[in-house]
């Protein structure tokens, strides 16, 4: 009810005033105004919002981040843990080899079950196993014995003993003489504890964990990795890898609670502990969300003097539309003055002009409709008109009588007459069933067959008829009665049985999407001025059968400009009918179109 109150104080406010101050008053309602107080608020709010989203941003990339390091972590830990706690590699470490050959086969052993496996994984540039056997030798691939020879910066003795020292078994470092390098060591003990070698992996910085620490946040921060004892294993600033906490730049930051984040100099410290132990550290510069809270509010100025000059344009757009409406309403008439009916015009307003468009659309619409009601009548009274064409003869007196001649024929024992009769009989029956009028190729060729026959028993051995037809078309659909009165015009006007050597040939055959018939004569052919009026269809002939001019209708009727009758003759030499039709797989309809 409030509704249309307001709809009519609207339509009575606005009753007496011009189109063009409509325009203006609604540009200033519906566009002006609104852009401004929008552009207001949205840019309160877009403030608040972006830093909510910023700091929420962070928190999830340090988080994703520590996801994937501690999933890289774990697959270098499982192949030393898998390496280490291997049973076999511990049974053949710990005995006393006699000869070279067993050696061999333990040396064979430890290539075949861990060279392959440590290749999978990117980033390792060594990977060993060292052993204090001394039955058992070093083979230099991944069998070593712990010597004088220099290991990532220290020497081999050295770093075995100060791994035996560990209370861990799995230990990560730096290495010595390469900050870029990370050792992974693991001991190889039985279940009582008993040590008889240590796995070590030499992994390239790089590989493994580059792909996390170039350029994070944009540029907006740097991210650490802290082991549990507070050293610096990677970091986005390689100046600081390998360095202890309290030395690095990150120090100073660093918050032992047990907060996330903590902010001080306009910098903000985010953490995340992964399972292993390590501490995922983020340390973000908040000036960056300053930088870009300035930014936005520039956009929010852009954006604001944008929208008021582009409203200025769609005024200038709108007040034009009036001009291309009418004009548009001029050329739909034109249109329909062109006899094309199926024209219409948008109504957008309730103005003058949408009057207009709305008695345009209605009147549009009714001559639409009387056509297409005048066009179906035309083809109902085609369709009927060919009805009663079939229906000119009673079937049922013509069956009786077919059949009480071929008994009596029986009686008289009279073959010539009995095949006759047979052949009248399959021909009416098919020529006469008026339920339909599309039928199956193969029964439309049964047809044509039942009246050569009867011809040929007419005209015994005066002409001989060859049949082309392609099995693949026999199940397909085409309209009734189009190949009978075509051969029936070689007989009545082709005069084909005068002719020596007298022959007609039918072909049908599939041609990429449309089915051909052609039928072929040597008959006394057709004259050039009776051909070009066969062509144009203004030839009447002798008004007896369906004739080419009600095959040719019958075909646009159902097919429209697909289907087609040709006719080629040489007068006193030949002639030859063509007549191509859609593949049909399903029964075609009578169409409604340019064809019909």
């Amino acid at each position: 009810m409030i509704k249309q109150q307001i709809e009519k104080w609207i339509i009575r406010m606005t009753r007496s005033m011009n189109l063009r101050s409509k325009i203006v008053l609604f540009y200033g309602l519906i566009v002006f105004l609104p852009t401004v107080l929008l552009a207001a608020g949205a840019g309160y709010m877009m403030l608040h919002t972006v830093r909510a989203n910023y700091m929420l941003t962070i928190r999830e990339a340090v988080r994703q981040s520590a996801q994937s390091i501690e999933f890289r972590k774990q697959s270098y830990d499982l192949l030393a843990t898998r390496t280490a706690t291997d049973g076999e590699l511990i049974s053949r470490l710990a005995r006393d080899y006699a000869d070279i050959d067993e050696q061999l086969g333990t040396v064979n052993y430890v290539d075949r079950s861990f060279l392959l496996t440590s290749k999978y994984l990117p980033g390792i540039e060594n990977f060993r196993i060292y052993h204090t056997n001394d039955t058992l030798v070093q083979d230099g691939g991944l069998l070593w014995k712990p010597e004088e020879r220099s290991l990532s910066g220290i020497r081999e003795r050295d770093w075995y003993t100060k791994m035996l020292r560990t209370t861990d078994n799995l230990v990560w470092t730096n290495a010595a003489d390469d900050r870029t390098k990370l050792v992974v060591s693991h001991k190889i003990l039985n279940a009582y504890g008993d040590v008889y070698g240590i796995v070590y992996l030499l992994l390239n910085y790089n590989g493994v964990f580059m792909e996390s620490f170039e350029h994070p946040f944009e540029g907006a921060g740097e991210l650490y990795i802290v082991d549990d004892n507070e050293r610096i294993i990677a970091s986005s600033e390689p100046s600081e890898i390998g360095s202890r906490l309290s030395s690095s730049s990150l120090g100073q930051y660093w918050n032992n609670s047990l907060e996330t984040s903590a902010t001080k100099s306009g910098m903000m410290l985010i953490t995340q502990e992964i399972k292993s132990g390590w501490t995922v550290a983020a340390l973000v510069h908040l000036d960056r969300l300053e930088e870009q809270s300035t930014r936005i509010m520039y956009y929010i100025g852009a954006g604001i003097a944008f929208f008021l000059l582009l409203s200025i344009f769609l005024i200038m757009i709108v007040l034009k539309n009036v001009i291309w409406r009418i004009r548009k309403l001029g050329t739909r008439m034109t249109d329909i003055s062109q006899g094309y009916f199926e024209v219409t015009v948008r109504n957008r307003d309730n103005d003058e002009l949408g009057e207009l468009e709305v008695l345009f659309n209605s009147m549009s619409g009714r001559l639409r409709k009387l056509v297409e009601e005048h066009t179906e009548a035309m083809l109902k009274e085609r369709e009927q008109s060919f009805r009663a064409l079939q229906a000119q003869i009673n079937p049922h007196f013509i069956y009786n009588s077919l059949s009480l001649i071929r008994w009596r024929a029986l009686d008289q024992q009279d073959e010539l007459q009995i095949r006759t009769i047979d052949a009248l009989t399959t021909f009416y029956r098919l020529a006469l069933n008026n339920r339909v009028n599309v039928t199956l190729i193969r029964d439309e060729i049964e047809h044509l067959k039942a009246y050569i026959e009867i011809q040929q028993l007419r005209y015994p051995g005066q002409v001989s008829v060859e049949w082309l037809v392609e099995p693949d078309v026999l199940d397909l659909y085409s309209i009734k009665l189009i190949l009978q009165p075509t051969v029936e015009n070689c007989y009545l006007h082709g005069g084909i049985t005068t002719r020596t050597h007298a022959f007609i040939q039918i072909t049908i055959k599939r041609v990429e999407n449309t089915v051909q018939f052609q039928i072929f004569d040597n008959g006394k052919g057709i004259g050039s001025e009776k051909l070009e009026q066969i062509r144009a269809g203004s030839y009447k002939g002798t008004q007896n059968g369906f004739g080419m001019n009600n095959i040719r209708e019958r075909l646009a009727l159902y097919f429209g400009t697909e289907g087609r009758f040709e006719i080629e003759s040489v007068e006193d030499e030949w002639t030859c009918v063509t007549i191509d039709i859609p593949v049909c797989k399903e029964s075609p309809e009578i169409k409604k179109g340019d064809g019909a």
